[in-house]
């Protein structure tokens, strides 16, 4: 590569702020390869050096190549190990196609449905992020371009699993996934074994959102567990997550002999941190109220 190819990449920089605007992750932009402003958010995708190709929605990291599967395998496969057979899914969010490609390696799952508000998500995924994106096409799959918070209103024990895959609650149309009315609904939407995870942001700087989510979902399902995983760029590279459900513990329920026959195919969850997960932090107890 010639110097001055070298020197011009230097200043190519995608800078992402935290909550309060104080501190944030920057990145060098190899190429940018899709730009576009929707009538909800920003798309951006470009490539990185090390990390592949970066999905950001209005200047926050979605995912990157190189660690989506930290989070896409711990948001699916916590939940539905928890399920004995679960066989009809509704991923909320979800648009980069990764939570759903998690959940079809599942044999038992003869139904997904992704509703992912905004159609030029799915539609930038599908050209560019082959990795997440491979199950979008799958006969079993069915997208819905509605607000998530709406769509579920609309059932009563219809579904095994419900997984919310949400942007952050102040960004885009994600804040109305994280109100105690759409918990409330997705509990509805449940059959009575169904089980529930949702992102719940980072415990550093997001912490008031995390015990927000928590105390609202907690207040909504007879059984909520928040469990933790690394997320390497996202902010604090700790995230949270909550499982929630009307009738399965989330350790009592787990279906350790499935969780083992799979682990061959992915490469963070496995069976320890299945139940090492649950195991929170001081501090994170704390900010929940379960100390």
């Amino acid at each position: 590569m010639e110097e001055r190819e070298l020197r011009t990449m230097k200043h190519l920089l995608f800078m992402e702020y935290y909550s309060g605007g104080n501190t944030g992750l920057f990145m060098k932009m190899k190429n940018l390869v899709y730009s576009y402003q929707s009538p909800y958010q920003r798309i951006d995708i470009f490539e990185h050096p090390d990390f592949g190709k970066v999905f950001a929605l209005d200047g926050i990291t979605m995912c990157t190549e190189a660690d989506e599967f930290m989070y896409h395998e711990m948001l699916a496969h916590v939940p539905l190990f928890c399920h004995p057979n679960p066989e009809r899914v509704l991923i909320i969010g979800g648009g980069d196609g990764g939570t759903l490609r998690e959940v079809f390696k599942h044999e038992s799952v003869m139904e997904a449905t992704v509703c992912e508000i905004d159609p030029y998500v799915i539609e930038a995924a599908k050209k560019h992020l082959p990795q997440t994106a491979m199950e979008f096409d799958n006969p079993k799959t069915t997208i819905v371009n509605e607000n998530g918070a709406d769509y579920v209103k609309h059932f009563k024990n219809h579904f095994d699993a419900i997984i919310v895959d949400s942007t952050d609650p102040t960004a885009g149309e994600g804040g109305y996934l994280f109100t105690k009315d759409f918990y409330r609904n997705c509990s509805n939407a449940l059959k009575e074994d169904g089980v529930f995870s949702a992102e719940t942001e980072d415990p550093f700087y997001d912490k008031g959102w995390v015990a927000i989510a928590y105390n609202r979902i907690s207040s909504t399902f007879p059984i909520s567990r928040v469990y933790c995983g690394f997320m390497t760029t996202y902010p604090s590279g700790m995230w949270t997550y909550s499982f929630a459900s009307n009738t399965k513990d989330p350790l009592d329920s787990f279906q350790e002999d499935k969780a083992a026959s799979m682990e061959h195919s992915l490469r963070y969850y496995n069976r320890d941190i299945h139940r090492s997960s649950f195991a929170l932090p001081t501090f994170v107890k704390e900010l929940i109220g379960k100390m």
